[in-house]
């Protein structure tokens, strides 16, 4: 099956509990790449981890359902996703507010 023949989907994830200082950051961007996913990663003021998915259905969620355990030093409280279409992000990227 060609990547066109399956579903192009977009989700923004908000992770909250102890998940920044735990290379959460780093380990999701690995995880998005290793799953052909584009997007970014970042950490928000509010101490929660923001990230966005784009890719195909079945990957974004495998990147999703990582983000509910994340690495193993972070513990996650709470993993809030919002489907939306992908805007077209190149690449994945860690961001700095």
């Amino acid at each position: 099956m060609s990547m066109g023949d399956e579903e192009q989907a977009g989700a923004r994830v908000i992770v909250r509990g102890r998940v920044q200082g735990v290379f959460f950051r780093a380990k999701t961007k690995r995880t998005a790449v290793r799953l052909g996913l584009s997007g970014w990663v970042m950490n928000r003021a509010d101490g929660a981890l923001e990230a966005v998915f784009e890719g195909s259905r079945r990957a974004v969620e495998e990147a999703i359902e990582w983000c509910r355990e994340g690495p193993a030093a972070a513990g996650v409280q709470s993993v809030e996703v919002t489907w939306q279409d992908p805007a077209g992000e190149g690449g994945f990227s860690v961001r700095y507010p």
